[in-house]
């Protein structure tokens, strides 16, 4: 596939999974090797089921859940995605129950794609600004005004 292809592929991952919840692409989009590195969820499961766990984690705590992608470049069977998403905190996210707050995050995805298919990724993103957010950990300013006192 070209570069140009494998960009396209990823923007279907956001359009069709990410925004649009349709996990039924899934099968299609992901080999059955895949894997996923993410220190935020370090133990997700291989293969397109881990896949669908993680999906439906996100879109469950943010049912608006919705990926804007800011930039990509590729290179070969690899294509680098800088992104940005929001959405509003109604679900358990990770054991913090619903706040109704609206988060905004942003985020950088490495994506190597063998045959028309995403065999492994590597993601880095705010998770610490997602949890300032929730209020599950307190901003810097937070902390400081507490110490202040």
């Amino acid at each position: 596939m070209s570069a140009e292809d494998n960009k396209a592929l990823i923007r279907r991952q956001f359009e069709a999974i990410w925004n649009g919840g349709n996990l039924n692409v899934i099968d299609e989009l992901y080999a059955p090797n895949y894997t996923n590195h993410d220190p935020a969820n370090p133990d997700q499961a291989p293969g397109p089921a881990g896949f669908i766990q993680r999906v439906s984690l996100y879109r469950t705590a943010l049912p608006d859940l919705h990926l804007t992608i800011d930039d990509q470049v590729a290179e070969g069977d690899r294509v680098v995605t800088r992104w940005t998403g929001s959405g509003t905190h109604r679900g358990d996210l990770l054991g913090i129950p619903p706040t109704g707050r609206s988060v905004s995050v942003t985020g950088m995805l490495i994506s190597r794609i063998e045959g028309g298919k995403f065999v492994e990724e590597w993601v880095n993103w705010d998770t610490l600004g997602l949890l300032q957010q929730v209020g599950a950990v307190p901003a810097p300013a937070q902390v400081a005004v507490a110490a202040a006192r």
